[in-house]
C-alpha cells in the first residue's frame, strides 16, 4: 500500500468520527441555549419570588399573627361572654312570661 492509499484509508475510518463530532457539537449547541433558556426562566423566577411573593408571605404572616394575639388574649372572655349571655336569656324569657301574663 502507497502512503495515499493508507492516508485514504485512515481518512475513512476517521469520517465516521467526524460526523460523530459534529452532532456532538449540534447536541451541545442546543444544550447550551437549553441551559440559557433554563438560566433566563430560573432568573425570573427568583427575582418574582423575591419581589411579589415573599412580601405577601410576610404581610399574610403579619395579619394571621395579630389576629392570633389578638384572639388568644380574649378567649377566657368568650366563654364568660357564652355564660352571661345564657343568663340574659332566661332571665328576657322569664320576663316575657311574666309580661303576657301581666297583658
Amino acid at each position: 500500500m502507497t502512503d495515499n492509499e493508507i492516508l485514504l484509508s485512515l481518512s475513512n475510518m476517521l469520517d465516521p468520527i467526524r460526523e460523530d463530532i459534529r452532532e456532538m457539537k449540534s447536541d451541545i449547541a442546543r444544550l447550551e441555549n437549553n441551559v440559557v433558556e433554563i438560566s433566563t426562566r430560573l432568573k425570573r423566577v427568583e427575582l418574582n419570588q423575591e419581589n411579589i411573593i415573599l412580601p405577601r408571605l410576610e404581610t399574610i404572616e403579619a395579619c394571621y399573627t395579630s389576629t392570633y394575639e389578638r384572639y388568644k388574649n380574649s378567649v377566657e372572655d368568650y366563654d364568660t361572654l357564652k355564660q352571661d349571655m345564657s343568663v340574659v336569656k332566661k332571665v328576657v324569657a322569664e320576663h316575657s312570661k311574666k309580661l303576657q301574663m301581666i297583658s
